[in-house]
């Protein structure tokens, strides 16, 4: 068994133990948090300039634009973002601007193409960048054409995921910024899994939607009929690596690893615990058998507001047209319960807050996730330098 799966184990067996004692992971103390940190517009711009216009944003799978010439045009934080991938085989991310009049390249959506054509006027780039040509040049008159290409983004990318910040100039590490999460992630083996589809939702401040992700204190109480039958309510492990955590929530079934050799406790995933895999700032995993649900948080337009995309996507695709419409029936069953319940839960926890009842929100001990992220989103947004960046030891 590999160290990674020896490591797994370990967490199996203190889900077990939690389980089995009716506890969980916990933090040494309770955390407040201010109310008007979840309402205050400038606040929020501020989360948007110093965390999500500078920090590596995942924003496409490998298997969203695996062939050469591929591309994915979409809107991140109201920026139009092109990723593409050049005849090296390398991917690489844009403005998807026209330098000539700021007309948008290329519609949202995915396609291959060697080049792109301005619908404006004409002007033409290649899918690496480069102004390949102006229409008329002979007439239009003298420029730098070397100050008149694409803008790019810092780009990169690893085991199945692109990343891309929004502020050109940056360095971009992708696997420095997995951290301790690049095992998981490159175990999985992503780049050679099916993409099914994806569909938005909408969602209220970007925080209320990632503190949901971060504890299942809330399963018994919001999820009675759906997750409560599989895995018990306040029951978890949390990990930390760098800003990122690894959730484990076991099954109602964990008990069944007493019948099994300790060596193959690792590798039960979805057969007695499961992991919810999240990549701060924007993104989260969740496999479960039938198949992966990879959501990506994009904050806005407004403080009170957030779309959530989510990729459905499966280690192989169905070989029948039955077995297609079964995964399709199977992802808008996730769907719909992220929707109906945590959503949905979200914008009613968006109108308390918004009704000022207290001045604080408390998190308890059993939230060790939710004051994990608070206290890195406290890290990055301090200016001056001295808070410490935060540890959580699993």
């Amino acid at each position: 068994m590999t160290e990674l799966y020896e490591k797994y184990a370990a967490v199996a067996e203190k889900m077990l133990y939690y389980v089995e004692n009716k506890t969980t992971d916990m933090a040494s103390g309770t955390m407040q948090v201010p109310v008007k940190d979840y309402l205050d517009e400038g606040r929020w711009q501020e989360e948007m300039d110093r965390i999500f216009k500078r920090l590596p944003l995942m924003l496409a799978m490998t298997i969203e634009i695996p062939n050469v010439n591929d591309y994915k045009a979409m809107k991140v934080l109201g920026q139009p973002v092109i990723i593409t991938r050049g005849k090296d085989g390398k991917a690489r991310a844009f403005l998807n601007v026209c330098k000539h009049r700021a007309m948008l390249l290329t519609p949202e959506g995915k396609g291959n193409c060697k080049a792109f054509a301005c619908p404006y006027h004409g002007w033409t780039y290649s899918n690496e960048g480069q102004l390949m040509g102006i229409a008329e040049a002979s007439t239009f008159g003298d420029v730098d054409r070397s100050t008149l290409h694409m803008t790019e983004l810092p780009c990169d990318e690893a085991v199945g995921l692109i990343f891309v910040s929004l502020t050109p100039g940056l360095a971009i590490n992708a696997v420095e910024w997995l951290d301790g999460m690049y095992e998981d992630f490159a175990a999985l083996k992503l780049d050679t899994w099916y993409y099914h589809k994806s569909r938005e939702m909408k969602g209220a401040n970007w925080k209320v939607a990632y503190d949901g992700y971060l504890e299942g204190y809330h399963f018994q109480a919001a999820h009675t009929n759906t997750v409560a039958t599989r895995s018990p309510s306040n029951r978890a492990t949390f990990e930390g690596f760098g800003p990122h955590i690894r959730v484990g929530y076991p099954q109602n079934s964990i008990t069944r690893l007493h019948d099994l050799p300790r060596e193959e406790w690792g590798l039960q995933e979805n057969h007695g615990y499961d992991f919810i895999r999240m990549l701060f700032p924007n993104m989260s995993f969740f496999l479960a058998p039938e198949m992966g649900q990879l959501a990506q948080l994009f904050p806005g337009p407004k403080a009170n507001e957030n779309t959530t995309v989510m990729n459905y996507v499966f280690p192989q695709k169905p070989d029948s047209e039955e077995g297609l419409a079964k995964l399709d029936q199977m992802c808008d069953f996730f769907f719909d319960v992220v929707e109906e319940e945590d959503y949905g839960l979200g914008y009613k926890v968006q109108a308390g807050l918004e009704a000022r009842a207290m001045q604080y929100q408390t998190f308890g001990r059993n939230e060790p996730g939710n004051q994990f992220f608070h206290k890195w989103l406290a890290y990055y947004l301090d200016t001056s330098g001295t808070t410490p960046k935060p540890v959580m030891k699993g």
